[in-house]
């Protein structure tokens, strides 16, 4: 048994390295040491068994790693039929051409927001969204939408999660917002998560009703004001509208 605990841990050590590269390209094997909080002798172990089977490459001249063709293969038997964030691209494309800023395309996953696809803003001050950036489900237009959408068992839990790590929450007032997510249809964000960003978010939901997405269009603050998040509503709300109907 003790024999099966430690494939299962190196098995979810090994995952937990693949996990860094969802934001950066490369990394050495120092920094992949500190975010996985794991001695550089296990993490080269490891890292030597990635690298094997293809997972990883390490580049030689950098002694950097980076993601290796193995996934790539693995990646290309996805079905893109069920894949929200290919069905959607094209419209996410064209309201970008329409805005002008960067859309993004939501999903939750536990207590946590994940970005699935995003499409980037056109001008040289933007807001870039990596894809597979995850966010908590308390902060933002998106996670919002995502809450506001959801059951009730899911918000208490998100509320229970924000008493946890924010001091000073106010569970009243996120109350009083997803009331009003849901009831315009909509959700916006000025600052909240990160100095100097915006955004406006609206729930994708599908023929039947069901919420399953937020989309998203975030820019700078100075140029996504509030005046201008409250002309883009309309926009957005009948994007995601158009969405849904490409949906089950």
């Amino acid at each position: 048994m003790e024999d099966g605990k430690l494939t299962v841990r190196a098995v979810e050590r090994a995952l937990d390295i693949l996990l860094c590269f969802t934001q950066v390209h490369e990394l050495s094997l120092t920094e992949i040491s500190q975010r996985v909080d794991l001695h550089k002798s296990t993490v080269h172990r490891l890292l030597a068994s990635l690298e094997v089977k293809g997972f990883l490459i390490r580049d030689a001249a950098s002694d950097k790693y980076r993601l290796g063709f193995s996934l790539w293969e693995l990646s290309a038997n996805l079905s893109q039929s069920d894949d929200l964030g290919v069905i959607l691209l094209p419209e996410m494309e064209r309201l970008r051409d329409s805005l002008g800023e960067t859309v993004s395309l939501y999903l939750r996953d536990g207590m946590e927001r994940v970005r699935i696809q995003a499409v980037q803003s056109n001008h040289a001050i933007r807001r870039v969204a990596p894809v597979g950036a995850r966010m908590p489900l308390f902060v933002g237009a998106s996670s919002k939408v995502l809450t506001a959408y959801a059951d009730e068992a899911v918000q208490e839990q998100v509320l229970q999660e924000a008493q946890r790590s924010t001091p000073g929450f106010d569970r009243d007032s996120y109350l009083q917002h997803l009331r009003e997510t849901h009831r315009m249809g909509y959700a916006t964000s000025f600052e909240e998560r990160e100095p100097g960003a915006a955004a406006i978010a609206a729930p994708v939901l599908g023929r039947s009703g069901k919420l399953a997405a937020a989309l998203a269009v975030s820019g700078p603050a100075n140029r996504l004001t509030p005046e201008m998040m409250l002309a883009y509503a309309p926009i957005i709300i009948e994007a995601a509208r158009r969405m849904g109907t490409m949906l089950p």
